[in-house]
């Protein structure tokens, strides 16, 4: 199949996160494991610059027996937490009858890796969100191809949802000194054949830390329009990816590290 005549390159994310000329940032820890946690690192987020947040409250492990998110009340931190700080949070939703309690917290709804197959949340998520100011973020599949990837998208596009950003975030291969391999190719391939902005997650990709910063530099080099990345106040105590989340430090500086490779692409960080 042409994937560039099967999808569709008119829809584009209004919501503001965003925006022309711009390279958006945002950073958090990959769960909201406690007030006092999410708090600690919500502010790291505020001070380094930037204005949204991440951080889950339902997680999808691989093992049943790892820690799989606050729920409900993982949600209520991060609208209060957020409210307070005036930051717009982006967080998970897996259940399709979750998804107008996280909208009730969260301005971004995360579809995971996971479930980017999942055409019934896809296009439930695209239903709920129309005519809103909701957006979502769609994660590429572990092994997706780029035209499956973009045709979930119009899963969402179809029934109604047009505030759709695309997830780069590392597909699985034979190689085994990173997670999964990030595919930056894929990001400028998408951005050939839809309007959609795209981002890209360097810290599912590396699954180390030493990595996220090179990789994000690439990632605005190869005509991103933003990153995902993991963040922790203390990331040796993180219940959920610590190795790969930035400490309060390299995320402190991470504005003005990017900030000459995105102004090479005409670009401000935000």
């Amino acid at each position: 199949m042409d994937v560039s005549a099967s999808v569709k390159t008119h829809v584009k994310t209004t919501n503001g996160m965003i925006r022309p000329d711009t390279f958006r940032v945002i950073a958090g820890p990959c769960t909201v494991e406690s007030y006092e946690q999410f708090v600690a690192s919500a502010r790291a987020v505020k001070q380094a610059g930037f204005g949204y947040v991440r951080g889950g409250a339902f997680k999808p492990r691989t093992s049943p027996y790892s820690f799989q998110g606050l729920g409900e009340e993982g949600l209520r931190i991060l609208s209060e937490v957020s409210g307070d700080l005036g930051l717009k949070v982006v967080t998970e939703v897996m259940d399709p009858y979750d998804i107008e309690l996280v909208m009730g917290h969260a301005e971004i709804l995360q579809i995971g890796a996971r479930n980017m197959a999942n055409f019934s949340l896809l296009r439930r998520v695209g239903a709920a969100i129309a005519g809103t100011d909701h957006g979502v973020v769609l994660k590429r599949g572990l092994s997706a191809t780029v035209e499956e990837w973009l045709l979930a998208a119009e899963h969402v596009a179809a029934a109604g949802g047009d505030n759709v950003v695309l997830c780069e975030r590392g597909i699985r291969t034979f190689e085994t000194s990173t997670r999964f391999t990030l595919d930056l190719s894929a990001v400028i391939v998408a951005k050939r054949l839809t309007d959609l902005p795209v981002i890209v997650d360097p810290s599912h990709a590396a699954g180390r830390r030493d990595l996220v910063v090179p990789l994000s530099k690439a990632a605005v080099a190869a005509e991103a329009d933003g990153l995902m990345v993991e963040s922790h106040h203390e990331p040796q105590e993180a219940l959920c990816d610590g190795e790969q989340a930035l400490p309060v430090e390299a995320l402190m500086g991470m504005k003005d590290v990017l900030q000459p490779f995105a102004s090479a692409m005409g670009r401000e960080v935000i």
